[in-house]
């Protein structure tokens, strides 16, 4: 293995939520050689209110949680690079990253081991003149982390198929009575099995396209479909996502079949010295389980730095 040069990091980590963050804060602590670049676009800042986070009994905002790990991470000296990661190359002793600084300026980093925390991006559903409605919160996208405090209120689901039932099904058996799928003029095909999920959580399916909206208040208000008018206090979407794995894709990093990157328990991809962790990962799509990711993740890369990534046992601790 060739030495590491004093401009080699330890662990380049490409993305600044709450994923990328944590790494880079254990990384820290580590006292590896650790830079983030971020792109400015987390998901987690489109968070109105976490209740999921243990240790914000009142609940917390995506912004000012990312603010408070930003913080953190600056107090160990973590480097925070604006700007985009175009291009990831593989080497014998580690990976070569073109970066794309927001100045315009553009550099190669190297590093021994690279972190993706790049994330996804919801699908967002198609409504008359609203194209951006989850970013701007309008809709919602997770009742895992807010269901709770939606309980007993009339909910709308936006999805097709399989996925869009079984985001309507876990809400009307967790949280409330009223609940509706849209399929925004998709004809749903259920089985027999399905239609008696919905049957028996008497969830209404409404497949007709919306004609208009009534947004008031800071929320849909209304939605005309079909030429009448349907009310709902809470909309979800369920329609998936976009993965951000294109950089991993070019590497040969093996996916899942919705494009989510597959990891081992050090969530380390298929691609030896590349690692992943939050949204971009297959499984639950949660800021404590992406802190997770991380902290596993940072921990496997200080503990093998300094081994050759060609290497490495498939079980190494």
């Amino acid at each position: 293995m060739t030495p590491m040069s004093d401009d080699t990091l330890h662990c380049l980590v490409i993305g600044g939520g709450p994923a990328g963050l944590t790494a880079a804060l254990y990384l820290a602590r580590f006292r590896r050689r650790v830079l983030v670049v971020d792109s400015g676009e987390p998901r987690a800042a489109w968070i109105p209110t976490s209740h999921n986070i243990p240790f914000f009994a009142d609940g917390i905002a995506g912004p000012d949680l990312l603010a408070r790990q930003v913080e953190t991470a600056r107090r160990y000296s973590v480097p925070i690079r604006a700007g985009s990661v175009t291009a990831l190359r593989k080497t014998r002793d580690g990976f070569v990253a073109t970066l794309a600084e927001a100045t315009g300026r553009e550099q190669q980093i190297t590093a021994r081991r690279v972190l993706l925390a790049t994330g996804a991006v919801d699908v967002e559903p198609e409504l008359p003149d609203l194209p951006d409605a989850v970013r701007r919160g309008l809709v919602r996208y997770c009742p895992i982390c807010d269901g709770f405090e939606a309980r007993g209120r009339r909910i709308a689901v936006i999805g097709h198929g399989a996925r869009g039932l079984g985001e309507a099904a876990f809400i009307a058996r967790t949280y409330a009575n009223d609940v509706t799928l849209l399929t925004l003029g998709q004809r749903l095909k259920l089985d027999p099995k399905q239609r008696d999920v919905a049957t028996q959580h008497r969830i209404s399916i409404v497949e007709e396209p919306v004609a208009a909206l009534d947004i008031a208040e800071g929320r849909i208000a209304a939605l005309w479909i079909g030429g009448s008018e349907h009310r709902f206090e809470v909309l979800y979407s369920a329609l998936g996502l976009d993965y951000r794995s294109g950089l991993a894709r070019a590497l040969g990093a093996e996916q899942d079949a919705s494009g989510a990157l597959l990891v081992d328990g050090h969530n380390q991809t298929t691609v030896k010295g590349l690692y992943a962790a939050g949204d971009i990962v297959h499984g639950l799509d949660q800021i404590v389980v992406a802190m997770g990711h991380a902290a596993t993740a940072a921990t496997h890369i200080h503990n093998r730095c300094e081994m050759p990534t060609e290497d490495e046992p498939d079980d190494s601790g």
